[in-house]
């Protein structure tokens, strides 16, 4: 279903007739070169992060915050990587990535690594990348199988193989429930659509936008990709937090 085609810089415009230039350095960076940024919302600029930062933590969900403090920042809470992950037809897909809580396999050689290439039949370099390096292991945003119903819309933060059950993928696909279609929207933001559940959209519980609200799927009121603007993260590189974001409203 899904190719592993790295995204274009032209299937970054897919909200509309917007243009990607030097404004947009941080959708740039998000998208294309897969840099860690902050997710601020358009409203409050509050940002997204983890409710537990640890690497132990798979079942907790994600909220707005409003402050930086010295620990989250220290642990990486207020970072995330949008990592391509494919197509669905025409429009990239992504995985929403914590890099707090980010563990690395054992490096070749260590006795976890011996260990591990003998319980897997020798094959002792999975995890790695092309280059030999070994590849993190990042905390992922996952739905619920059932979502957006109320009872099922909350988010969970972990690694594919330890959320609950009710968050991996039901059909055949365990990170079905990690995918989620991102778009540029036409007030310059970007929007989460679970690939799931086209019919939601990454939002708050009860659209409410305020310090430590709670991430949920929502209906998506837009009726597309785009959403709305209470939908609406800009991603930003952490330097850029301060960027006014009045340009949302024009």
């Amino acid at each position: 279903m899904y190719t592993q085609e790295r995204t274009t810089m032209s299937n970054l415009v897919v909200g509309g007739p917007v243009a990607v230039n030097s404004y947009d350095n941080a959708i740039v960076a998000t998208l294309l070169e897969n840099r860690p940024v902050m997710l601020v919302h358009a409203f409050n600029g509050g940002y997204l992060r983890p409710v537990e930062l640890k690497q132990e933590s798979h079942d907790k969900g994600v909220k707005l915050a409003t402050a930086l403090d010295p620990a989250t920042k220290e642990a990486q809470g207020h970072l995330w990587y949008v990592t391509p992950a494919g197509f669905f037809g025409q429009r990239p897909l992504y995985v929403i990535e914590s890099a707090a809580g980010q563990v690395s396999p054992p490096p070749a050689g260590s006795g976890t690594a011996t260990a591990t290439a003998t319980a897997t039949g020798g094959r002792g370099d999975e995890g790695r990348g092309d280059d030999g390096a070994p590849k993190p292991q990042r905390r992922r945003i996952t739905v619920h199988q059932e979502a957006p119903k109320s009872t099922a819309d909350t988010v969970q933060v972990g690694l594919p193989d330890k959320v609950g059950d009710k968050w991996r993928g039901k059909n055949g696909a365990p990170e079905d429930t990690q995918l989620w279609v991102v778009t540029v929207t036409p007030w310059g933001g970007i929007t989460f659509v679970p690939i799931t559940h086209p019919d939601a959209i990454l939002g708050f519980k009860d659209h409410a936008v305020t310090a430590d609200s709670e991430v949920r799927l929502t209906y998506n009121w837009g009726g597309d990709f785009t959403g709305t603007v209470i939908n609406t993260f800009y991603p930003r590189l952490p330097n850029e937090w301060n960027v006014p974001y009045h340009h949302v409203f024009t």
